[in-house]
């Protein structure tokens, strides 16, 4: 009997990894194919000014949304203590990819994305409360190694300074987790 069990479990996991695949293969809108590279995938990254005594752990999740219209990235850093959700789309009046992203801190922004030979580039508007943060604007890309690296500056009191520089890499079983 265990051993039904155990092959039927296999069995419904394969299935509903088959079935996340297929998703993620779908249809989605034309100006999103150049993030389909990403889509499907979960990453993890070390925050690069991270310890090992306070290491700062992102979990990124890239998905087809809302019948291909939309993309949907989801993360988590150190298991939730910090979290968001964005929402990528293609905005036919500003001839623009533009995205939403929602935090668990409370507070959200809105950017505009190009991206051109496989890299990404973001400029986004902050909207409420983060610690002095009025902009970003940030850099992403996979590289030829099979990982992404994602980098970013930081707007506050009208002057530009580093923000965050994250190497990830594929992690299929890795979850994005908030508390």
């Amino acid at each position: 009997m265990h051993v039904l069990k155990c092959l039927l479990v296999s069995l419904t996991l394969s299935a509903v990894a088959l079935a996340a695949q297929a998703a993620e293969s779908g249809a989605l809108h034309p100006q999103l194919e150049p993030l389909r590279p990403f889509l499907g995938r979960t990453w993890k990254g070390v925050f690069r000014n991270s310890t090992p005594q306070q290491p700062m752990i992102d979990v990124a999740r890239w998905e087809r949304a809302l019948n291909g219209q939309a993309v949907r990235v989801l993360h988590s850093i150190n298991g939730g203590k910090y979290g968001g959700e964005s929402i990528i789309r293609w905005d036919p009046e500003r001839k623009s990819l533009v995205y939403h992203y929602f935090t668990t801190a409370g507070f959200m922004t809105e950017g505009t994305m190009t991206v051109k030979d496989g890299k990404m580039s973001s400029r986004e508007v902050v909207k409420g409360a983060a610690q002095g943060v009025e902009e970003v604007r940030s850099t992403s890309e996979i590289r030829a190694d099979g990982t992404l690296v994602s980098k970013s500056e930081y707007l506050k009191a009208g002057k530009w300074e580093p923000g965050h520089e994250i190497t990830y890499r594929e992690a299929p079983d890795a979850r994005v987790d908030f508390e």
